[in-house]
């Protein structure tokens, strides 16, 4: 009978001693899990990270970009004004230069209606519609350069085509021989 009991005694240590070892290894796992779980959560943090980083760097680059172009309109704006006045100066400039034509053909009953008389011919109602004549052209004109301004100031910008590349005698050759 000794001898059995030495044999469950030694099942029962080998026994004790694997469960020991089966705890350690499971000790292990459970390490291992934990650490494994913590890298992911770590891995995560980083592209949450990033992805803000990005998002907010894209946020400033629309902004830049809206604030250019507002800047760029602003400008465009203003030039289209500055060429809109010049060229409302310089009609009324003509008209007043016809008026004053006019005015003076009308002082002077016919002679020195302009300031270099053209002909000489027809009486002060010719020279009279002559200058009603000049001044009616000269704000026709006036409102086309005024109106072409205005249409020039509001004609968004031609796109440029972009040239066609390649080397067109290879092309021409490639024609005739096939």
């Amino acid at each position: 009978m000794t001898r059995r009991k030495g044999l469950l005694t030694r099942i029962g240590d080998a026994m004790e001693a694997a469960r020991e070892k089966a705890q350690k290894v499971g000790t292990s796992l459970a390490r291992k899990a934990e650490g494994a779980a913590a890298d992911a959560k770590r891995e995560v943090g980083k592209a949450g990270t990033a992805v803000a980083t990005k998002a907010r760097a894209a946020k400033r680059t629309v902004a830049r970009r809206a604030k250019a172009a507002e800047t760029d309109a602003k400008k465009a704006l203003g030039k289209a004004k500055r060429a809109v006045a010049r060229k409302v100066k310089t009609a009324a400039a003509g008209a007043e230069k016809a008026a004053g034509r006019v005015k003076r053909a009308a002082a002077t009953g016919g002679a020195g209606a302009a300031k270099k008389p053209r002909r000489k011919a027809g009486g002060a109602g010719a020279v009279l519609e002559r200058g009603v004549a000049q001044v009616k052209r000269a704000a026709r004109k006036a409102g086309t350069t005024v109106r072409k301004a205005a249409a020039a100031a509001t004609k968004p910008p031609a796109k440029r085509v972009a040239k066609k590349t390649g080397n067109k005698t290879a092309g021409k050759a490639a024609k005739h021989t096939g």
